[in-house]
């Protein structure tokens, strides 16, 4: 199976973390980190894996690393 890409639209320095899909087919993830010293990114890893029941090394940032809207891949076990 090919690997799944979403695209999630982030929002640093909230007060909770969570990830949600909206209705077209993006998900928002609502961040405790600040986007500094790639510690959003670190998190929304962290969050994505987490949620599709994945490890940390299966889910990478592949465009928009530096920006609020950003495309992730979850590659297969």
């Amino acid at each position: 199976m090919p690997p799944k890409t979403i695209q999630v639209k982030v929002k640093p320095n909230s007060h909770y973390s969570l990830l949600e899909q909206t209705g077209e087919g993006t998900w928002l993830a609502k961040l405790k980190s600040p986007p500094v010293d790639g510690k959003a990114n670190a998190e929304l890893v962290k969050l994505v894996a987490q949620h599709f029941d994945v490890r940390r090394a299966q889910v990478s940032i592949r465009r928009g690393a530096s920006g609020r809207l950003k495309l992730v891949q979850i590659a297969d076990a």
